[in-house]
């Protein structure tokens, strides 16, 4: 197959069987655990029922199944939100990111090719995630790290993670940037349909802000960065915080456009309108098919199927289309890609 004929979703999660259940270890209920049922499962925090989940999520051979019936021919798998564990001590969260990346690093050999994978490092302790991040690229064969929008109240231009990033650059490894659960702390009302439509559109703007407009990506202007659910509401608010940043005499205009260009996004947007804003704020290029599976009903043939009718209406050019299917995550990864 051509790349032209590939699929590549860059946004999918995986939760290992097998991991510690640090929870019984520590007695602290904010620890994850996976609990299977003979058709679907559970994950539990302590004794409260987090998510209710469907195979997919833990099983390779079902999670395979539901690619070739999408047409999906690649996938990158990270971990889930709820397992970027920043607010416990260093010791236990490193020993559940070790544990957690193996179980990914395994599941992704399993995969003959099919799966690429993200992992995860413990923030809170930046020396601690060096030292992960290093393991992942060199030992596991990972394709970089899955990283909050916040990090234990630090935002990402905190200069404590100025480190972090020297070193993702150094290692050339992909760092995909996902709001924590309900963008939590970023909006005055919760629950649905605040949190997942307005709260995570919001906490991924705030993080994208912090890497443009707060010097991160002008310190590190070769670091590999994606983020989920196409930048979020950045790209709409985008015009508004360079107008901003002029008033306050801050505002290299030229210089912010090319900072927001460096940046990567996933094309889950739920409308294929959207993608022309994506296409025209970011370039091409830097668009890629992402799917939330399999925690977004519809989404894993349904993205792809936004593409087309994006192409359908006008809004984005067939090369554009065939780039953001798959040409630009192969470019994106440099890696090859297996035919289903």
């Amino acid at each position: 197959m051509a790349d032209h004929d590939h699929i590549v979703d860059v946004h999918a999660h995986l939760f290992p069987t097998g991991l510690p259940d640090l929870g019984a270890y520590t007695g602290d209920p904010r620890w994850p655990t996976l609990v299977i049922g003979d058709e679907s499962g559970r994950i539990m925090c302590g004794d409260s029922i987090f998510r209710k989940v469907q195979p997919p999520l833990w099983d390779l051979s079902a999670r395979l199944a539901e690619l070739d019936a999408a047409g999906v021919t690649t996938q990158v798998v990270s971990p889930i939100p709820v397992t970027l564990t920043y607010w416990a001590d260093s010791d236990p969260a490193v020993r559940f990111a070790r544990a957690l990346n193996d179980a990914l690093a395994s599941e992704v050999a399993a995969s003959h090719g099919r799966l690429i994978g993200l992992g995860t490092v413990p923030l809170q302790d930046v020396g601690a995630s060096i030292d992960e991040l290093t393991r992942i690229m060199t030992d596991l064969g990972l394709r970089g790290v899955e990283i909050g929008t916040i990090i234990a109240g630090r935002e990402l231009d905190d200069p404590q993670l100025r480190p972090f990033f020297a070193a993702a650059q150094a290692l050339g490894a992909v760092l995909f940037v996902h709001p924590m659960d309900g963008g939590t702390g970023v909006i005055r009302r919760g629950g649905q349909p605040y949190d997942f439509g307005i709260g995570m559109l919001t906490d991924t703007a705030v993080a994208a802000t912090g890497l443009v407009f707060g010097g991160v990506l002008d310190e590190f202007p070769d670091l590999k960065i994606v983020l989920a659910h196409g930048c979020g509401a950045y790209p709409w608010t985008y015009p508004r915080l360079r107008m901003a940043a002029q008033l306050g005499g801050h505002g290299d205009v030229e210089r912010l456009d090319e900072l927001t260009r460096k940046l990567w996004v996933d094309a889950l947007v739920f409308d294929p309108a959207h993608l022309k804003l994506l296409v025209h704020r970011f370039g091409a290029g830097r668009v890629m098919v992402g799917t939330d599976h399999p925690f977004v009903p519809g989404q894993l043939a349904g993205v792809p199927g936004i593409v087309h009718a994006a192409v359908a209406c006008g809004d984005i050019t067939v090369a554009d289309a065939t780039a953001i299917l798959g040409g630009n995550a192969i470019e994106f990864l440099k890696v090859g890609v297996s035919a289903t």
